[in-house]
């Protein structure tokens, strides 16, 4: 077995900082009521509005059930609405509701600040080599991913 340490493993630290930043991200929109997932849900349909829940759950990164969970509670909450696609019935369209919008601007201001303070702790050419690898990465897994049939 070849074994690898811990400390050289880049998918250790690209872990890290996400379990940090999202960790960061829910402190900063909890005091809008809304969860890191709800609140991406909001942000993601502010700007393709009418997306359906398996679109929803690729552009956020969850499983399809973990969506249908997250949009069930947003649905009751009154923060999203849910009909049925004009001309493909069995596809239901997501829509952000006028109270879903307030509470995506309170909680986009608090993530926005959480963004704007790591972002401060880069260059502007080292954020864009930063994106640039984290970008290489995520591309390179998900070509390596087996392809379900």
């Amino acid at each position: 077995m070849s074994r690898l340490p811990i400390d050289e493993r880049i998918g250790h630290y690209i872990k890290r900082a996400e379990q940090h930043l999202i960790a960061a991200k829910h402190a900063a929109i909890a005091p809008s009521g809304l969860t890191v997932p709800q609140y991406t849900v909001l942000l993601v349909l502010s700007t393709e509005p009418g997306l359906s829940g398996a679109a929803l759950a690729r552009r956020c990164l969850v499983t399809p059930q973990t969506m249908s969970s997250v949009l069930a509670t947003m649905e009751r909450q009154g923060l999203i609405e849910r009909t049925p696609h004009p001309r493909h019935q069995h596809v239901i369209e997501t829509r952000v509701t006028p109270q879903g919008a307030a509470k995506l601007r309170e909680a986009d201001e608090a993530a926005v600040a959480v963004e704007r303070g790591l972002a401060a702790l880069f260059t502007p050419e080292e954020a864009a080599t930063l994106i640039e690898h984290l970008t290489r990465c995520a591309d390179a897994l998900e070509s390596a991913r087996p392809q379900r049939h």
